[in-house]
């Protein structure tokens, strides 16, 4: 009774998350509600995958992040403002404490709109940093549109990112078969710094540069920054899992760039944007409908024979022999799969106590429903309290940080090997069994022997 009940709560809760794993509460906040109709395809992808979208302005008096404690949104996606502030309701601290409770934010700017001092004094706190002034505009006069930036050469022609490591090419890489280019048109770039969270997803050309537009004239003397350094969209994945994305073109979302057609310099013809699937997985990253990674269950047992193989035992001996196992699922889209750790890549298990006894890469074991990572090992020769501990954290996956802890006793008076079977101490034992043997046969002869009958004097 207790597994079918377990089974139908498993599958309300996957009925209940089919569309985002962490939940379908999205908040967009636009300046006016005539600004939807120029993401109505973006906004539209999103209702068809589930999401219950909320429309607010950031000045709206019923604007609300949070509810007696609990997150009132379970998603944030932010476009431009004109506003110099996001009001009182959307405070870098009020969004902190959103990206804190597991909330997460997509973030969009326009080159055309100065970013609100919130949304600047936000990203500092992220360590990622925007032009002066909160303004700038990337432009790159060899990878442009020549038929809409001919001569601003504003709208930057890139191609796909491709898988950003080993293992992850369904992410951020949409599928380019006629050459198809990604349009980012009047975009502002960003900076990140070395903070270890900070992962990069689409990177300016070697050839663009970032410019203040106000400046009038013809020779850049100041650049904000150039080539690589600069970073057109940029993620940060919390310690928490929680998930924020900066989108330096807002304009990249319209549906003016979804269907365009482009034309790079020097080609004879135009091709249509990768826009629309590249803004499909970006949102369904930051919304947790990719790279989200589940525990299924954990367990380690010993692996001796003639010895009780109960599950997750409290207690262990020194030098047991015993198997941990760990069985982990990705969520992709809209169900849990299995998942597979990258070729290039390992996932380990520490054995610890203050620091790693062993450190051991789990060998996996992919079937069509489930996998499975375990590993066989000895315990060492010590005692005391002991972490079996997976901690698997990398760029575009949630974290996993699993750890369970027992107890290694010594050797129990019973348990020490008999002597008989030390072939060293044979020696030994014969010594001490020659020397009982003498003693024995010492007093036999002491005790059996008679004492000589003294003669009678004459």
């Amino acid at each position: 009774m207790r597994s079918l009940l377990s089974v139908l709560v498993f599958l309300f809760i996957a009925v209940v998350q089919a569309v985002s794993s962490s939940g379908d509460r999205l908040l967009v906040i636009l300046e006016d509600d005539a600004e939807k109709a120029g993401y109505s395809k973006f906004l539209g992808d999103l209702e068809s995958r589930g999401f219950e979208i909320t429309y607010e302005t950031p000045k709206s008096e019923s604007l609300s992040l949070f509810h007696l404690g609990e997150r009132s949104y379970d998603h944030v996606l932010l476009l431009p403002t004109k506003s110099k502030g996001l009001g009182p309701n959307l405070t870098p601290n009020i969004l902190l404490d959103f990206i804190n409770a597991n909330g997460n934010i997509l973030l969009t700017l326009s080159s055309s709109t100065p970013a609100p001092t919130s949304i600047v004094s936000l990203l500092l706190e992220l360590d990622i940093h925007l032009p002066p002034d909160r303004q700038g505009l990337v432009v790159d006069h060899f990878n442009y549109d020549t038929s809409s930036a001919s001569e601003t050469h504003d709208v930057l022609l890139l191609p796909s990112p491709g898988p950003l490591r080993p293992g992850l090419k369904d992410f951020f890489s949409p599928v380019s078969e006629d050459g198809n280019l990604l349009a980012f048109p009047h975009g502002m770039g960003q900076t990140l710094g070395q903070g270890a969270l900070l992962s990069p997803i689409l990177r300016a050309p070697a050839t663009a540069y970032s410019y203040n537009p106000k400046e009038q004239s013809e020779v850049v003397d100041d650049l904000f920054a150039a080539g690589q350094q600069l970073s057109l969209v940029s993620t940060m994945q919390a310690r928490n899992s929680a998930r924020f994305t900066v989108v330096g073109s807002a304009e990249m979302l319209s549906d003016q760039w979804f269907d365009a057609k482009v034309k790079k310099l020097g080609e004879k013809s135009a091709v249509k944007t990768l826009n629309r699937a590249f803004a499909k997985q970006v949102s369904g990253w930051t919304f947790k409908e990719i790279g989200v990674l589940r525990v299924n269950w954990v367990e380690h047992h010993l692996n001796e024979e003639g010895m009780s193989n109960a599950s997750n035992p409290k207690i262990y001996r020194i030098k047991n022999d015993v198997k941990y196992s760990i069985s982990l699922s990705e969520y992709s889209w809209d169900k849990y799969i299995p998942f597979e750790v990258p070729e290039s890549d390992a996932l380990q298990l520490e054995f610890s106590m203050l620091s790693p006894f062993h450190r051991l890469q789990l060998t996996p074991q992919i079937s069509s429903s489930d996998s499975t990572y375990s590993v066989a090992f000895t315990l060492p020769d010590q005692h005391g309290i002991f972490n079996f501990k997976v901690n698997y954290k990398r760029p575009f996956f949630s974290n996993i940080e699993e750890k369970h802890t027992v107890s290694v006793r010594h050797f129990a008076h019973d348990e020490w090997p008999r002597s008989f079977v030390i072939s060293g101490a044979w020696p030994w034992m014969a010594g001490i069994g020659a020397t009982v043997t003498g003693w024995l046969a010492f007093c036999a002869i002491w005790l059996y022997s008679a004492p000589s009958a003294a003669k009678k004097n004459q």
